[in-house]
């Protein structure tokens, strides 16, 4: 089923086509190191680089044999190289070769996802900008409380993701480690020279004491920012979720044609896209957990990690590579209804003002807890439907007598609460 979340582009680093040939690279670089250092004859290694390739079905025909992978991949390599392949793998062991393949492909799966990242940035920032004077209702705990704007909204999406970039950027630096220094990473049977090559050649840094691997709290930390990525495209699209139900309308996925619904009911236009999101997101979460677990094995090494691995690192990587893809089209796409923003702000009649009554009252010298009481009072009987919030407290006679009809009318002006919008937009970087 995890089919149909695989994108192109990310599938191929999952592959097991790129697996293997990033097994091969190793293995070749590893070679010419040793060339290089006199361990391996010239003729040897031009046959090695000429000859060296590989076939999947014979790989998975042998490890059924060896029911060891990278044995069998050896062994197949082996068939083709001929009598120099006895130079091949010379002082490595298997996780050499698999955790310095893996590294790469951690690190160009968060290429990818940075690219994906950067791209849903530019298009929260540009929909900010559009929308950065709008005014709707701010929430909290559910329940109307001020006005912000969407823009403001969006801005603070887009700097979450500034954020999950500069997670994911320091942990494609710290997984970007290879280990070429043997069975118990002692460099007993390799001059410390082959792993400095083999790393530099693909783009790695030198795992700076290994055991048998690269040690798990790297992956643990690529997982766990891949979580907080899955995390804020959860929050994301929860809100537009919130947003599109009927009773608020403020904003909705996008609904093309031909699209349908519901079997049973041809009206409905429901937020599938957020909510697969906000579901693949547990997958995710769930994904971290079992890499932190990872972290403590037996000894030098115990393979408990390996096989959970090879679940959580490409699932992780391909659905948050899915989930990007998809909620940048959802933003791109977005339906935003600002009249219904500004209907759903009046529906309370006026209550959003509250505390600029409240504080226009202690302005004047009432102590805050008796100003307290006497807006409460009336934004109660608001609540009741006894009348508009405005109404009610131009007729108490306990405010009327510290606020003018000028002053309490003056209060009631929804233009106030975006009289730092300029501000927040330049100090969040957002102005363009």
């Amino acid at each position: 089923m995890l089919a149909r979340y695989i994108l192109p582009e990310m599938g191929q680093i999952w592959s097991e086509e790129n697996k293997f040939r990033l097994w091969l690279e190793v293995e070749i670089a590893a070679c010419e190191a040793q060339h290089e250092l006199g361990n391996i004859p010239a003729e040897a290694l031009a046959a090695i680089k000429e000859r060296a390739g590989f076939d999947i079905e014979r790989i998975e025909e042998i490890e059924k044999e060896t029911r060891h992978d990278v044995l069998a991949f050896l062994t197949a390599v082996a068939e083709r190289v001929g009598e120099p392949s006895r130079f091949i793998h010379l002082g490595l062991t298997s996780s050499d070769v698999l955790d310095t393949a893996l590294a790469v492909q951690m690190r160009q799966a968060a290429g990818l996802i940075l690219a994906r990242l950067e791209r849903l940035r530019a298009v929260l920032v540009a929909k900010a900008r559009e929308y950065k004077y709008t005014p709707m209702m701010g929430r909290t705990h559910g329940v109307h409380a001020e006005p912000v704007t969407f823009g403001l909204k969006l801005g603070w999406w887009a700097k979450e993701i500034e954020r999950d970039t500069q997670r994911l950027t320091a942990a494609r630096a710290e997984v970007s480690v290879g280990k070429v220094s043997g069975a118990v990473g002692t460099l007993a049977h390799l001059d410390p020279r082959v792993e400095e090559y083999v790393c530099r050649k693909l783009e790695l840094a030198p795992e700076p004491i290994a055991t048998q691997i690269v040690q798990r709290d790297r992956h643990a930390h690529f997982l766990a920012v891949l979580a907080i990525i899955a995390g804020s495209l959860e929050k994301f699209a929860t809100e537009i979720r919130h947003l599109q139900r009927s009773e608020v309308l403020e904003a909705e996925e996008p609904f093309y044609s031909g699209q349908k619904g519901s079997s049973a009911m041809p009206h409905k236009r429901n937020p599938i896209t957020c909510e697969r999101i906000a579901g693949l997101a547990r997958v995710v979460r769930a994904n971290a957990l079992a890499g932190m677990e990872n972290m403590a094995l037996w000894h030098e090494r115990d393979i408990t990690h390996s096989s959970v691995e090879r679940v959580v690192l490409p699932d992780s990587c391909l659905l948050v590579d899915y989930m990007l893809a998809q909620f940048t089209r959802v933003m791109e796409d977005l339906q935003v209804y600002p009249e219904h923003m500004r209907e759903n702000m009046e529906r309370t009649r006026g209550l959003l003002f509250s505390q600029r009554v409240l504080l226009a009252l202690v302005e004047h010298g009432v102590l805050r807890e008796e100003a307290y009481g006497w807006v409460q009072r009336n934004a109660m009987a608001a609540w009741r439907g006894d009348g508009d919030f405005r109404e009610l407290v131009g007729r108490d006679a306990d405010i009327r007598r510290c606020l003018s009809r000028e002053e309490l009318a003056n209060l009631f002006d929804y233009q106030y609460y975006l009289s730092r919008v300029d501000y927040l937009f330049r100090r969040a970087g957002l102005e363009e």
